[in-house]
C-alpha cells in the first residue's frame, strides 16, 4: 500500500491569498528579514498563512517551556482568531500556562543564571524555587496551589468512577473558577483559558512526565485515588486523534506547527502512517504543511534535528507537501511568526 496517492484533497474555505495588512511588527519582517533564517522564517510564515486562505486546520505542538516563556501572550489570540485548531503539547507546557496564571508576581528571574555554582542552585530549591533557564517557578503559590485544585476533581471523578484525560481536568478547575482570586495575569494571556473558550482539541502524550503528573502519583501511592486509570491514557489520546484526522481531513488538510521537537511533535506526526499502515486507510491525506522552529542540531538518530525530508521516509510527510525548518530560538521566532500573521 502506498501513501502517494492519498496527497490529493480539495482545499475549502476562503481562496483569498492576497498578502495581509501588516502592522509595525509584520512591516519590519517584511522589510528586514531578506536571508539565511530570517528568510526561512517569512517563507515559512507565508507557507502558513496561504495554507490557511486556502481553507487548511493548523495544529501548533508545543515542547520546551514555552507556557513558562509566555507564549501565550501570542498564542492565546492565535486561538481565538481561528488560525490554530488543535494543540498538541507537553504536560508541562499545559500546567505551566495555568501556574503563570495563578503565581505570576511570585516568579523570580534570574537574569545571571550561567554564573550560578551548585550552592546557588541549592538555596533556590531550599526556598522551593524551581528553576527554568532564568526563571524560577515557586512551588507553594504556583505547584502546591493547582494540586490542591486538581485532587478535588482527580478525587471526584474517582469516586464517581469517571474518567477524564489530563487536560479536560485543567478545564474543570479553569470553568469551576475557584482559581479566579488568585488570577495575576491579564486572563486573555492565558492560551489555556483561549482554548477553553474556543473549545480547542488539545492532545498531551507523555503527560505522566510532568509536576501534576508526578503528584497524581503520589496521589495513587497515598491512596487518595483508588483507580489509577482515572487519568486517561496516551493511547487513549492516540486513538482520538486518529479519529480526529480523519474526520477533520474529510473536508480540509491538516498542517503541522511544531515548536521544538520531543514527544509534543512525534508523538502526533506519527497518527499519518499509523492511519496508513496499520489501519490501511488509503484515503486520509498527508500533513498538508509542516514546519519546525528548532535549535536541536542535526546528528545521528536526533529527532528534533532531522531535516523534514526524513520524515517523508516514514509516510508522514509526502514529496510536495511544504516544508520549513528555522534553526533559532522558538521563544524568539514563534512570537514573531504569530505577530505577522495576527497584523500586530
Amino acid at each position: 500500500m502506498s501513501a502517494k496517492k492519498t496527497e490529493s484533497v480539495k482545499t475549502s474555505g476562503n481562496l483569498e491569498t492576497a498578502p495581509p495588512a501588516l502592522g509595525p511588527v509584520g512591516t519590519f519582517i517584511k522589510s528586514h528579514y531578506r536571508h539565511f533564517n530570517a528568510a526561512a522564517l517569512i517563507d515559512a510564515v507565508e507557507s502558513y498563512r496561504l495554507f490557511l486562505a486556502k481553507g487548511g486546520r493548523m495544529m501548533i505542538s508545543l515542547a520546551g517551556a514555552m507556557s513558562t516563556a509566555e507564549l501565550g501572550l501570542s498564542l492565546a489570540e492565535m486561538i481565538r482568531r481561528d488560525k490554530i485548531h488543535l494543540i498538541t503539547c507537553t504536560g508541562a507546557n499545559l500546567e505551566e500556562d495555568i501556574f503563570n496564571l495563578v503565581a505570576h508576581d511570585f516568579y523570580e528571574r534570574v537574569p545571571n543564571y550561567r554564573d550560578l555554582g551548585p550552592e546557588d542552585e541549592a538555596a533556590l530549591l531550599n526556598r522551593h524555587m524551581n528553576r527554568v533557564t532564568d526563571t524560577c517557578i515557586p512551588e507553594m503559590e504556583a505547584m502546591r496551589r493547582i494540586e490542591k485544585a486538581m485532587l478535588k476533581v482527580w478525587t471526584r471523578a474517582d469516586s464517581a468512577g469517571e474518567r477524564f484525560f489530563p487536560h479536560q481536568f485543567f478545564q474543570q478547575i479553569l470553568k469551576e473558577g475557584d482559581l479566579r482570586k488568585y488570577c495575576q495575569i491579564d486572563t486573555k494571556h492565558s492560551w489555556m483559558l483561549a482554548a477553553l473558550e474556543k473549545e480547542l482539541p488539545i492532545v498531551v502524550p507523555g503527560w505522566e512526565d510532568s509536576t501534576l503528573g508526578n503528584m497524581y502519583a503520589a496521589a495513587v501511592i497515598r491512596g487518595d485515588i483508588k483507580n489509577v486509570h482515572t487519568v486517561r491514557t496516551g493511547i487513549e489520546y492516540m486513538t482520538w486523534l486518529a479519529e480526529h484526522y480523519t474526520e477533520t481531513t474529510r473536508k480540509a488538510l491538516l498542517g503541522m506547527f511544531q515548536i521544538g521537537g520531543g514527544i509534543a511533535g512525534d508523538f502526533p506526526i506519527c497518527v499519518v502512517p499509523m492511519l496508513h499502515q496499520d489501519l490501511e486507510r488509503d484515503n486520509v491525506p498527508l500533513w498538508g504543511y509542516f514546519c519546525q522552529i528548532s535549535d536541536s542540531t542535526t546528528s545521528y538518530g536526533s529527532y528534533s534535528g532531522a531535516v523534514p525530508n526524513e520524515k517523508i521516509t516514514w509516510g508522514k510527510l509526502g514529496i510536495d507537501t511544504p516544508k520549513h525548518i528555522i534553526e533559532s530560538d522558538a521563544t524568539i521566532v514563534a512570537p514573531l511568526m504569530f505577530a505577522y500573521l495576527l497584523g500586530w
